[in-house]
């Protein structure tokens, strides 16, 4: 509900409990809260008030006094008598739910009620009950805005049949604040707590009861409470639970105050046992504890004045509470207790309330960090993405051509692999990297079958075949041709076997002793089949690489990621080459195999020789070096084409696997995955070219994030406000020395 402010000058408010005539606003001043606080407990106070009045209580807990006791204890007429203001006394009527009882010096006189709503109820709920608001013109509306604001809780409200509401309490977490504003007010916030339930009676059943123990004990929890606990002398102070609860949460005694209400109602024989009480004898408390006689039954039209002169003529009287030193007795010695308590604790507590407001700016800072920048609206999101495409196109290529300059890249990892996520950053390096692995995997494991060196192999192409033969045997997991088959160690015999068997499936009309050009294609392809698994992986590979860079970059904002590609299937194009060094190459093969040959020969032609002087000597006998080239001659005119072609394929496939090797690490590595992610992963080109649809679809931020980034913003405003206070009160205090 809302209801219409009136103006300051018509303001009246009077006691409702008094006789019906009108009291003027000059009436209302106290001095109340003169005794109650000193100038510089005053100046203290105004930090706390000033921090509350910007919200930090929902955020800090910050220091307070809690008002707290059994059900009938007297809970409100000891803060009546505190604070000389009148509160409606109606049965029951201010138990049902905190009530913040905000007093604050301002220069006209105010009443305002509101709702502060429990965080636990859903989002209209809340809604709806911070929408509640009223400004007072006296304290005779109080009593109907109470009802108004419990029905607006829901409690006593029965849930209507078929709907979510919540269904009928006769409890609420709900806080009613009443803040209560003059030029004679103080800087103090009491918060009066709904009575502990000892037993369940007309409606209020265990699960109310179970609500009112977590809500006082959460208010009493926080360190920065200071606990009025009121014991109520018409009942035994054993069985009143809010002991036991004081002794669980404050074990010490540090923070609370027990004050006995009611000592008019002990019976001779019982005031021993509660003086013992009152001198700290039974429940110690470190601030001890103070009795006070509030207003009788028959005493409850009577002004405040009278109150404190029959509480004066009480322990002035003969009974056993007049022998308690004076300065735990009576409204004027509690309030000047609590000045001094409370002086005390802010003075301990706002330090540290200073230092957690720091370190919450701080955290709620660098969420919102996190967040990045608010996109909201078009605006926004295209500014957002341009200024993000302009920072992207520039690390991407950095990364590509391998410039570490931005702080993006950062150190390497020198503990972690070149290629692994530790180094993803680096990205140009670990492309390269991944290269080299796939040249080497290609050396390797690029062809189908490992034939040993024949006659016409150079010494390198020995080498090249033992160092692959030993790197198969001892392979890493990690390494690319761990996910592939290994070669098939074949011996030359075997090899021609093979390359024959092809070409009598392949004859055409060539003559005897020569092959169908054909055959070398054949050749190749069956040889050359594991190096399109081997460009996949790798290709593969490389674009999973990347996607971790572009996402590294985006910080996964939906960023478009690389394009991946595959090697080309099939067979491929009949082999061709225009490389000069196939033919060199292929002569030379042919040289070292005729010197072979005839260095074998020559072996098999040399005879020892006696001369004539005894001594021998070697030399060539022309029959058999002609019977040892006529035998090296092979007679079986396919096996002799097929080494031709074997020898053919061997040199072809060598040259190919070079140019293999470069066009998939240039034409498709480098081309279509490495070169373009700077235009294609959201270029400044392509911000300009998107619709507004298509740039909210890509920036525009979760509903869930604008609320956090919300709730962030005003909680990071009421921190620095915060800030600002304390910086303000020390530029006083300079000021006032």
């Amino acid at each position: 509900m809302s209801r219409p402010s009136e103006p300051a000058d018509s303001l009246f408010i009077a006691d409702p409990l008094m006789a019906p005539t009108s009291i003027k606003r000059n009436s209302l001043t106290t001095t109340a809260f003169k005794a109650l606080q000193t100038d510089d407990e005053r100046s203290v106070l105004d930090i706390v008030d000033k921090l509350r009045r910007s919200g930090l209580n929902s955020t800090i807990e910050l220091p307070q006094l809690v008002v707290c006791g059994d059900q009938s204890s007297g809970k409100s007429s000891v803060l009546e008598a505190i604070t000389e203001i009148p509160f409606p006394r109606k049965e029951n009527l201010c138990t049902r739910f905190a009530t913040e009882i905000i007093l604050r010096r301002t220069t006209e006189s105010t009443i305002l009620v509101r709702i502060t709503p429990c965080k636990t109820r859903p989002e209209p709920e809340q809604e709806t009950l911070r929408k509640f608001t009223a400004v007072l013109k006296d304290f005779k509306q109080l009593p109907e805005l109470i009802d108004e604001a419990s029905t607006a809780m829901g409690i006593g409200v029965k849930a209507a049949a078929g709907t979510k509401t919540r269904g009928r309490s006769a409890f609420a977490r709900d806080v009613l604040s009443i803040e209560i504003c003059g030029p004679d007010r103080t800087q103090l916030t009491l918060v009066d707590l709904p009575g502990l339930i000892q037993t369940t009676g007309k409606g209020q059943s265990a699960g109310d009861e179970k609500l009112v123990f977590e809500l006082v004990r959460e208010y009493m929890k926080n360190p920065r409470t200071i606990i009025l606990a009121i014991v109520s002398a018409k009942n035994d102070w054993q069985n009143q639970v809010i002991l036991e609860d004081c002794r669980k949460i404050d074990p010490d005694g540090e923070r609370t105050i027990g004050i006995i209400t009611k000592p008019d109602a002990v019976h001779k024989s019982d005031e021993p046992n509660w003086i013992d009480l009152a001198m700290n004898k039974h429940i110690y408390f470190q601030r001890g504890w103070h009795v006070l006689k509030n207003r009788g039954p028959g005493e409850m039209n009577t002004s405040f004045k009278e109150r404190n002169e029959a509480e004066k003529d009480f322990f002035k009287s003969d009974t056993g509470f007049s022998a308690l030193s004076p300065e735990f007795l009576g409204i004027e010695a509690l309030r000047k207790r609590l000045s001094e308590v409370l002086l005390e604790h802010l003075t301990k507590e706002l330090p540290l309330v200073k230092v957690e407001i720091q370190d919450k700016l701080k955290q709620t800072i660098a969420e919102l960090d996190g967040l990045g920048e608010r996109r909201s609206t078009i605006g926004e999101q295209r500014s957002v993405l341009v200024r993000m495409s302009l920072d992207i196109h520039n690390i991407l290529k950095s990364a590509v051509i391998g410039y570490y300059d931005n702080p993006f890249f950062g150190p390497p990892d020198m503990n972690a692999g070149v290629d692994t996520r530790e180094n993803i950053r680096r990205f140009r390096a670990v492309v390269q990297h991944r290269n080299k692995k796939f040249a080497e995997t290609m050396r390797r494991q690029g062809h189908r079958y490992a034939i040993e060196c024949g006659p016409g192999d150079c010494e390198a192409d020995v080498k090249e075949a033992e160092k692959a033969k030993k790197e198969l045997a001892s392979m890493d997991r990690d390494d690319l041709g761990a996910k592939l088959p290994k070669p098939k160690q074949t011996t030359r015999p075997q090899a021609i076997d093979w390359v024959q068997k092809i070409l009598e499936r392949s004859r055409g009309s060539e003559l005897p002793g020569n092959f169908n050009p054909t055959l070398i294609a054949q050749l190749f392809w069956d040889q050359s089949a594991p190096r399109n698994d081997i460009a996949d992986l790798h290709i593969e590979s490389v674009a999973s690489v990347c996607k971790q860079f572009v996402h590294n970059v985006g910080k996964g904002k939906g960023i478009q990621q690389g394009r991946t590609g595959k090697a080309h299937k099939g067979q491929g194009p009949t082999p061709m080459t225009y490389n000069e060094h196939f033919t060199i190459d292929l002569q030379k093969q042919r040289q070292r195999k005729n010197a072979r040959i005839t260095q074998d020969a020559v072996k098999q032609a040399e005879a020892s020789v006696v001369s004539a002087s005894g001594g021998t000597t070697k030399q060539i006998d022309p029959v058999k070096l002609e019977e040892a080239f006529g035998r090296s001659i092979e007679q079986n005119m396919d096996r002799f084409s097929a080494e031709e072609a074997l020898d053919n394929q061997q040199v072809y496939y060598k040259d190919e696997r070079m140019y293999f090797i470069n066009a998939v690490v240039k034409t498709v590595i480098e081309r279509h995955l490495v070169e373009p992610l700077p235009d294609i992963i959201l270029s400044p080109l392509v911000i300009t070219q998107m619709t507004d649809k298509e740039v909210e679809r890509v920036a525009a931020e979760a509903k869930e994030t604008t609320a956090r980034r919300n709730y962030l913003e005003q909680r990071k405003q009421m921190l620095e406000q915060g800030i600002e206070t304390f910086r303000d009160a020390v530029c006083g205090l300079q000021r006032e020395t």
